[in-house]
């Protein structure tokens, strides 16, 4: 692991966030802030987008898109400029992300609480025809307020799916406010161990607690998942831990503030 490259890369993408968003005038900059170090660490030890057997990501929470184009930048796969396009007619990069139109997004994602199920299902069909590769999974827990979730975590546990890793990004909040003021719970870690699964809480921006925890995984003989605590608009002071900038574009003077900040 080299940490100054993961920093530089999750500062990149960060970066590419703002500027998307900001220049579509709307999108999702809390949670996709939020959930920027886990995949700056998958894609950056994990995933290698060269290979056609590659590990797979579903990105359940699938507003959080622009976290997912970031990293396609940051890794070459799409210009910079192409960012600049998020959510307008024609363009590629859609306000949820849609495999049709990019070859690295390995599920179109966007109705919240869908995504688990379908990386049940690519794992499932992996073991079954042989293939050594992993499917990641990325969750909001406003979304596992979603009972489809819950079906999908029993399932995994009951076929003893080890190919399967869940981050589930734990910020707290979602569009309507406070997590558990809607909704949701607050031991995420006890609930998904009491259906079988390998569970660790982690700090969801620490890179040596995320690989660890990947350590881990890999050694289990079961599904795993990562209860990452995280803070949502990190790396942008006044995003974060603000419900406000779940679903809210920065102006033009808030979006320099933050490339300062990010700069810094």
């Amino acid at each position: 692991m080299n940490t100054s490259i993961l920093l530089s890369h999750s500062r990149q993408a960060r970066r590419h966030i703002v500027e998307m968003v900001a220049a579509a005038g709307s999108g999702h900059p809390g949670g996709s802030l939020s959930c920027t170090d886990v995949l700056t660490w998958l894609y950056d030890e994990e995933i290698d987008l060269n290979d056609p057997m590659r590990d797979r990501l579903v990105l359940s929470k699938g507003h959080a898109a622009p976290a997912l184009y970031a990293q396609l930048a940051v890794h070459e796969r799409i210009d910079p400029e192409e960012l600049l396009t998020l959510r307008k007619l024609g363009s590629r990069l859609q306000g949820h992300p849609n495999m049709a139109d990019l070859p690295d997004v390995d599920m179109s994602t966007g109705s919240l609480g869908q995504g688990l199920s379908v990386a049940v299902g690519m794992a499932w069909a992996d073991r079954y025809l042989g293939r050594a590769r992993r499917t990641w999974c990325v969750c909001g827990d406003g979304e596992f307020e979603e009972g489809q979730i819950w079906e999908a975590v029993m399932a995994a546990a009951k076929y003893k799916l080890a190919n399967l890793t869940l981050f589930l990004d734990e910020n707290g909040l979602q569009i309507d406010g406070k997590v558990l003021d809607v909704g949701g719970m607050d031991d995420y870690a006890g609930a998904l161990k009491a259906f079988g699964w390998n569970v660790l809480e982690i700090d969801g921006h620490d890179f040596g607690q995320i690989e660890t925890a990947v350590a881990c995984a890999k050694g289990s003989g079961m599904p795993s998942a990562f209860v990452c605590h995280t803070v949502k608009g990190k790396g942008v002071s006044y995003m974060e831990n603000v419900a406000g900038w779940h679903g809210k574009a920065p102006n033009a003077e808030q979006a320099r503030q933050a490339y300062e900040e990010l700069e810094a």
